[in-house]
């Protein structure tokens, strides 16, 4: 298979707990980092936690991990982005295993980002799986059981309204929620800045020993990651209102000026994350939209 910048391949399982296997798929992106995490969960009826992109080659890889008496029982999906989600249908449609997510890619969106998806089409994300829909829905803190694992369920929005993780004893299964190589983006209106905000306390009440996240290695110190990232989005909105002192702007105008080191190709997304960020300013009253609330509409500070 092919290698990975890091010290996992592409396709091989390897064991990164007692239970617990990770199988790297090949999408690495400044978005994906070396790739997305698929955990095999269990060692009889395995749950399979986020199939990752609609590739041959990762599912080849996935179906080969399976050994004599043991079968995939489960498929839950994190959140419908397509490196997350786009393999579940194929896969469940081969092993016979029902899919488990919060809802489709619609779901869970608070009404001001249901109105701004009516309103405007477009989205920052990293590409929504708007074909996505789960065999079974699974609501906040539903528990599911087998005779090798049990998972809860926390609706955790924010990067993506239908986003949740997975409580298993002392371990917590992220997502793209908090990881260790980089922030997450949260671009409306899949992505919800005062919901991601609260998602991360939420995240932080379960006192999780590590992080297993859906890019990069895992978390081994979630409290501390947790306010690093709390830290790491206030000094963004500090740095949004100080440039709002100056005049207006808009999202992508602010994006330009603030993120200086941010390479061209990937401005687009940093207007998104801007554009969360102003939503989120905009409902604690600290700065006012110049129009109908857009991405391309410029602000002011109250």
């Amino acid at each position: 298979m092919q290698q990975t910048d890091g010290s996992l391949p592409y396709g091989l399982p390897q064991t990164v707990a007692p239970g617990l296997r990770r199988i790297l798929a090949p999408n690495p992106s400044p978005m994906t980092g070396h790739g997305t995490n698929s955990y095999l969960l269990g060692t009889r009826d395995i749950a399979l936690i986020d199939p990752g992109p609609d590739d041959d080659e990762h599912l080849t890889a996935i179906l080969a991990a399976l050994g004599p008496g043991t079968r995939i029982s489960h498929i839950f999906v994190t959140h419908a982005h397509r490196d997350h989600s786009a393999l579940a249908r194929r896969l469940a449609d081969t092993v016979s295993a029902p899919i488990l997510a919060f809802g489709d890619a619609f779901a869970g969106r608070s009404p001001l980002m249901e109105d701004l998806a009516r309103r405007d089409r477009r989205g920052g994300g990293e590409g929504s799986d708007t074909t996505f829909f789960p065999d079974e829905t699974i609501a906040d803190g539903e528990i599911i059981e087998t005779a090798d694992w049990t998972l809860t369920a926390l609706h955790t929005p924010g990067h993506f309204g239908n986003h949740i993780c997975l409580g298993w004893g002392s371990h917590l299964f992220s997502g793209d929620h908090v990881m260790g190589w980089s922030t997450s983006v949260v671009a409306p209106p899949d992505g919800d800045m005062a919901a991601y905000m609260s998602s991360l306390d939420k995240i932080d009440r379960q006192k999780a020993s590590t992080l297993w996240p859906g890019h990069g290695d895992p978390v081994r110190e979630p409290t501390k990651r947790i306010s690093d990232l709390r830290t790491h989005r206030r000094a963004r909105a500090a740095a949004i209102l100080a440039e709002l002192q100056k005049g207006q702007a808009s999202a992508n105008d602010l994006a330009r000026a603030i993120y200086t080191d941010t390479p061209k190709s990937l401005l687009g997304a940093a207007g998104y994350n801007v554009f969360g960020h102003l939503i989120e300013m905009m409902q604690l009253n600290l700065v006012e939209p110049q129009g109908v609330l857009s991405i391309d509409v410029p602000f002011k500070a109250s």
